[in-house]
């Protein structure tokens, strides 16, 4: 199983944000796509379960904060929207995940699968397979996504530096510049705005399109912590009044999405609920 794992070079456990083990064992049975029980290595590592929930319920925290801040910035350009929308959201739903990923190193020192020393400017890096090594260019589909700073770490599980200045988070601009590699200082948290928010401010916010870029030196694998918040699987994906389609995801903006994201319009149309646009 782990040389499988390692062809792909990601691997991720999730762990829903849920502190009642009885009322998620109940949600899971209930709503299978969304809720399962949490699995913890309580005999080999029984600090672990802790530690996560503790780190989940700051980056929750934050969160909430960070989405009271988002509706007042919408708020005072949109006179549709409802005040309080994303607060509500993020401060009520039971389907926040978290995730512990982990994109392992890779055997050779060969620069494939990496961006060109010439091409890290902003006028390119558009092509996913320049990413592929750790993790292509894609959008989170949920609300907010809230991010830990990275750890490296060599062949022997010691935490290093990462010996490739390039390496780690790119992410780009609505206008399809390029920002990266992204350095989170020590004790910061990072969130990153998904299609879901996009959607219920009626696009005055827009997904983070984002990628992960491997490092160059053989034996340097990278760690990460994520906490994934989305609303209830039966909530609405409906706009803010007075806005459409078109201003949720214009024809501009689509056009500087790198080329591997789909656009936000083909897969979500009005009446949908949360869960349908999930599937």
């Amino acid at each position: 199983v782990k040389q499988q794992m390692k062809k792909v070079l990601k691997w991720d456990e999730s762990l829903n944000q849920i502190q009642n083990e009885e009322e998620l064992r109940q949600l899971a049975s209930a709503n299978p796509a969304f809720f399962a029980p949490n699995v913890w290595p309580s005999k080999s590592l029984p600090e672990l379960e802790n530690a996560l929930k503790e780190m989940g319920q700051l980056i929750h925290r934050v969160g909430v904060y960070l989405a009271k801040c988002c509706d007042s910035y919408v708020a005072a350009r949109c006179p549709g929207y409802n005040p309080n929308t994303l607060e509500n959201i993020l401060l009520h739903s039971k389907c926040c995940k978290a995730r512990l990923l982990h994109y392992f190193a890779r055997d050779d020192t060969s620069d494939n699968n990496n961006v060109d020393d010439g091409d890290n400017n902003n006028s390119g890096i558009a092509d996913d397979t320049q990413f592929s090594s750790w993790c292509g260019w894609h959008n989170d589909h949920g609300s907010l996504t809230g991010l830990v700073p990275a750890m490296y770490h060599d062949e022997n599980g010691n935490i290093v530096q990462c010996p490739d200045e390039d390496a780690g988070l790119y992410i780009k601009s609505r206008n399809g510049d390029l920002v990266g590699p992204v350095k989170l200082p020590e004790n910061a948290l990072a969130f990153q705005v998904g299609e879901t928010m996009q959607v219920h401010t009626g696009g005055w916010l827009h997904a983070t399109p984002h990628a992960v870029r491997g490092c160059k030196k053989g034996g340097i694998s990278r760690s990460t912590f994520a906490v994934f918040m989305e609303p209830e699987y039966h909530s609405s994906m409906d706009l803010p009044a007075g806005r459409s389609v078109s201003d949720t995801q214009c024809e501009e903006a689509e056009k500087s999405l790198p080329k591997t994201v789909r656009t936000l319009r083909s897969r979500w149309k009005l009446g949908m609920n949360f869960g349908e646009f999930s599937e």
